[in-house]
């Protein structure tokens, strides 16, 4: 110890145990998420499938980062009885956070712009969340910084810690969960496994148990209008910056995140912000029920995958997922009003996606680049 310096306080070995054992045991009493065989009899030799991470206690694929978040947070001495948790997220990482905050008994405050939605506000305080406002959410990062220090907390920064919380060699991630249910299909080996890119922490999973595993499927990352994600793959190029925030919520970042690992992603396209909620719209009512915008991207970087497989003469699988309910975006993505608004038409692009899965060719066009 160095003289002058005060005495670490040791952490409460006890207390954090029983904190690892509570979300490890939440864990246990949830089944894995379906993996939903996606019918289209008119694309002859080629199997969609979708991960349905929506039925997550917290409804949404964050609860996966959350619950790695929170175990990586407490086995590192991170987070200790009583301290007070920070994240940047108006989302629904903040909900998941919230989540599993309350489980193990410390504060979370979720520091976003005050803009956001009522029913945002609303879940995350459903889990006794604190929801701390800012007003320019360019501050999202320092704010978030700023408070964990008035607070003497943590600041868990999902888009630093995303990539390195989860156990990408197995141990039930989520990679190794598709390759286990897709054992018994036609197609068990999927040709592509397709995302869009939020914190980068699942992209960078799949890719790396992909290359671990050996698999011969590639990783295709989907990326959305106002991120800049697509444009720092094409230009390797990390310092890449978009100053407008996306409208796809969830995914699509201002700045290349530290989670965001280039290197295990074989191919990016960006895909339209009226384009993503087109195939929104397209996949709700072939479901029966509806998802939200960024599955809409997911659910078209697939198509397009499979367009050039079928142009190619090649058969095959795909998985995607459904990342959470349209039910949280009544009234964003769903209302007309909200699209009018932001200047978001996706009527026009449902034909040429319906004409597709009917069998015809996919005639949309994305800007692509290749790892």
């Amino acid at each position: 110890m160095m003289a002058g310096s005060k005495p670490i306080e040791p952490a409460s070995r006890a207390w954090a145990d029983q904190a690892v054992a509570a979300i490890e045991a939440d864990q246990h009493r949830s089944a894995d998420t379906h993996l939903w065989k996606f019918d289209l009899p008119a694309l002859i030799g080629i199997d969609f499938y979708l991960k349905d991470e929506s039925t997550h206690p917290t409804g949404s694929l964050k609860h996966r980062l959350a619950r790695s978040l929170f175990l990586y947070a407490l086995c590192n001495g991170l987070v200790r009885e009583d301290t007070p948790v920070v994240e940047a997220s108006s989302g629904s990482t903040a909900v998941s956070e919230a989540y599993f905050a309350r489980m193990i008994g410390v504060p979370f405050y979720a520091v976003m712009p005050r803009s956001t939605s009522r029913e945002k506000i609303a879940a995350i305080e459903h889990y006794g969340g604190n929801c701390h406002f800012i007003d320019d959410g360019r501050r999202i990062y320092a704010e978030s910084s700023e408070l964990s220090e008035r607070l003497g907390g943590h600041f868990m920064d999902q888009f630093t810690y995303a990539e390195r919380a989860t156990d990408w060699r197995g141990n039930n991630n989520i990679a190794d969960s598709i390759f286990g249910q897709m054992r018994e299909e036609r197609h068990p080996i999927p040709s592509w496994i397709v995302m869009s890119g939020g914190t980068g922490g699942t992209t960078a999973t799949i890719g790396r148990y992909l290359r671990y595993k050996r698999h011969a499927t590639r990783l295709s990352v989907a990326d959305v209008e106002r991120s800049a994600f697509f444009e720092g793959f094409a230009t390797h190029d990390r310092e890449c910056r978009c100053e407008q925030p996306s409208r796809i919520e969830g995914i699509g970042r201002p700045r290349m995140e530290p989670s965001f690992v280039l290197g295990v992603i074989d191919h990016m396209l960006q895909v339209p912000d009226a384009v993503s909620l087109a195939a929104m719209r397209v996949l709700s009512r072939r479901l029966g029920r509806r998802v939200g915008g960024s599955t809409g991207t997911n659910f078209i970087a697939m198509c397009f995958q499979a367009a050039r497989m079928i142009e190619h003469g090649k058969t095959g699988s795909l998985v995607t997922l459904i990342c959470d309910s349209g039910d949280r975006y009544a009234n964003t993505y769903y209302s007309d009003e909200w699209l009018a608004a932001n200047g978001l038409d996706p009527s026009p692009f449902e034909p040429a996606i319906e004409a597709f899965l009917g069998g015809g060719k996919l005639t949309l066009q994305f800007e692509e680049s290749w790892g």
